[in-house]
């Protein structure tokens, strides 16, 4: 019998077992959107799975989210919920797989695929030592979002001219504790060669001078054939944040879209239905046509309104990577225009008027006016996912990896919130003057210069997919707005009582337009407090901005701060750090980049001017 303190361990005859359907713990549904989508790792006790792709998911009873707008410019026929897992039906709903498939005993120290342990069902256990396992810390993955296990033996191996894994002997993984770093961790064969700490695997060329390369592989998408990828691979935690960055997009439910006769008509699933069927449905239902007072002649011409829709094109822009979209533009005229209450909740998901208060309190401070949106919906949706770097405009179609197998899936993961906010615009008189200056203008062709350098380095070309040249975004308009929304953001999670986390902003910096909404929204009703619309008032208002720029003068890391001539990730910040303005990300549309303080009151010695120099 194997001594269970020695590293040979006992093989399982066979080949591995076919990855099992398991339930994903305690994850919510949103999080199967935003934090555990599509091809990213989730640790369930002592375990470790990749979430499958959506072509696996049981979807036949998850509620289907309506957005209009946005399935047209994603290309698909419907969004969904993630599916939630039924205990009385034994069925999870989402499909997760067994990911990395290597694992480690921490007490015979053994380092083999899952299925050599011979772990009891439902357990992960080694058989000889009854100790929990671990799964792998360490994974491989490129550009291009393909991901495997580390090659742990062409790592011990290295230098020695073998074939992999024809050695005869078996690995182990050894960690001794005594320092924090990789050095500590070390892997060993039993055939002989010399053992070899995980110090260095995570060099940029580490792997590519063992000629190690990206195999293509996809384990999220069961069946999936093999890319021939040309990226080189590199070396990452399981749990680093660089693993899996998702590509998100949302559209907020503006008028007329998903309200009034417009949502019945959705909810219903009467699109592209005859006069005679509609007719035929709601003879029995005349009650649903009664709340919004219409008749079924209403109902026929708006269905024909959706046929019209169907033949019109889009720009195809990704809301989150395309801020100046059609998309936009429409929300913000929405927002400018203003809709007072209308219809029962059910179907007037957006509700946005104007205060009751004296305007003059912030037109004085630079501000156009202010809109309470007092009830608003948006929908997310989960359209690819990327490793390694963060997502850019200048990605290549092959950095973003496929949800299905399919490659143009039929629907796609969304969730839908409710909230509040605040919209915001800027006095265009004002701003075009200040933006016109030249000071301002050189500050923030410095932030322009620096995002078209880091575009220029990750996209593997200098085009978007429709051809167009990919052009950097910055201007002193978007500089202005976006430092803006992070100190508001600041300061009403003081003011208001909501954590930074809850709050987000939605920037509106192209064109024409110079506005902001500030809003918080969630997947139940605690989005719709009135917190954040009081927040909106002018006189309220008025205090909050004076506030948010007396703070905005000083960090406690000037004048460091103030003086850096680049700052954050890419280097699109100039005087921004978590000090003064960062943010968590999902507050952030940007990633808490093309951020600067001195936008807002200028800088120290007096030569940029500040939006709001003359109130310091």
């Amino acid at each position: 019998m194997t001594s269970p303190n020695n590293p040979r361990r006992r093989r399982g005859a066979g080949a591995p077992a076919k990855p099992v359907a398991r339930k994903p713990g305690g994850v919510r549904r949103s999080q199967l959107v935003t934090t555990y989508g599509v091809g990213s790792m989730i640790a369930i006790d002592n375990e470790s799975f990749i979430v499958a792709g959506i072509d696996s998911w049981d979807v036949s009873e998850a509620p289907v989210v309506f957005e209009r707008r946005l399935t047209h410019i994603l290309g698909v026929d419907s969004f969904r919920l993630p599916p939630a897992p039924d205990p009385d039906r034994g069925t999870g709903g989402v499909v997760v797989h067994r990911f990395p498939e290597f694992y480690s005993c921490p007490k015979c120290k053994a380092l083999q695929p899952f299925f050599k342990f011979n772990s009891d069902k439902g357990k992960a256990r080694c058989d000889d030592c009854a100790e929990d396992l671990v799964p792998s810390r360490f994974v491989i993955a490129c550009n291009h979002g393909h991901i495997e296990d580390f090659p742990y033996w062409k790592w011990v191996h290295r230098g020695v001219a073998r074939e992999a894994g024809k050695c005869g002997g078996n690995l182990s993984l050894h960690a001794d504790g005594s320092t924090a770093s990789l050095r500590s961790v070390v892997v060993r064969c039993d055939c002989g060669v010399p053992e070899a700490s995980m110090e260095g695997a995570f060099r940029s060329k580490a792997l590519r001078d063992l000629g190690i390369r990206c195999e293509g592989r996809r384990p999220w998408l069961k069946g999936a054939v093999t890319d021939i990828c040309d990226q080189p691979p590199r070396a990452m935690q399981r749990g680093s944040s660089s693993a899996w960055h998702p590509i998100m997009s949302s559209a907020l439910s503006i008028p007329p879209w998903g309200e009034g006769l417009y949502a019945l008509v959705e909810q219903h699933k009467l699109v592209g239905a005859p006069e005679e069927y509609i007719r035929f449905y709601f003879k029995d239902r005349a009650g649903l046509l009664a709340k919004l007072k219409a008749s079924v002649e209403d109902v026929i011409k708006v269905v024909q309104a959706f046929e019209e829709s169907e033949s019109t094109s889009d720009e195809g822009d990704v809301p989150t990577l395309r801020p100046g979209s059609r998309l936009r533009q429409d929300e913000y005229e929405a927002l400018v225009r203003g809709r007072p209450e209308m219809h029962v909740a059910e179907y007037q998901p957006f509700v946005c008027e104007t205060p009751d208060g004296d305007l003059a309190s912030i037109c004085e401070l630079g501000l156009r006016d202010s809109m309470l949106v007092k009830r608003l919906r948006e929908v997310r949706v989960l359209s690819s996912f990327v490793r390694g770097d963060e997502p850019t405009e200048a990605d290549a179609d092959q950095r973003h990896a496929q949800l299905s197998n399919k490659e143009h899936p039929e629907w796609l993961p969304a969730m839908e919130v409710s909230g509040e906010g605040v919209f915001l615009r800027l006095d265009h008189a004002r701003l075009a003057e200040w933006e016109s200056h030249p000071a301002v203008i050189r500050r923030s062709e410095r932030v322009r210069a620096n995002h078209l350098a880091l575009l220029r380095e990750r996209g593997s070309s200098q085009k978007d997919k429709n051809g167009k040249a990919v052009e950097s975004h910055v201007t002193p308009r978007l500089l202005l707005l976006h430092t803006l929304a992070h100190s508001l953001i600041n300061e009403w999670s003081l003011d208001a009582g909501y954590p930074a986390s809850a709050l987000r902003e939605r920037l509106y910096a192209s064109g024409d337009m110079a506005g902001m909404l500030l809003y918080t929204a969630t997947s139940d009703s605690a989005g719709s407090l009135g917190g954040i619309v009081a927040q909106g008032e002018p006189d309220k208002l008025a205090l909050t901005l004076r506030a948010a720029l007396a703070r905005a003068e000083w960090c406690s890391n000037d004048p460091l701060c103030m003086e850096a001539e680049a700052s954050g990730a890419g280097s699109v910040n100039m005087a921004a750090c978590h000090a003064c303005l960062l943010l968590p990300e999902t507050s952030c549309e940007h990633l808490n980049g093309f951020l600067d303080r001195a936008m807002l009151i200028g800088d120290q010695a007096g030569t940029i001017p500040g939006f709001f120099t003359p109130l310091r």
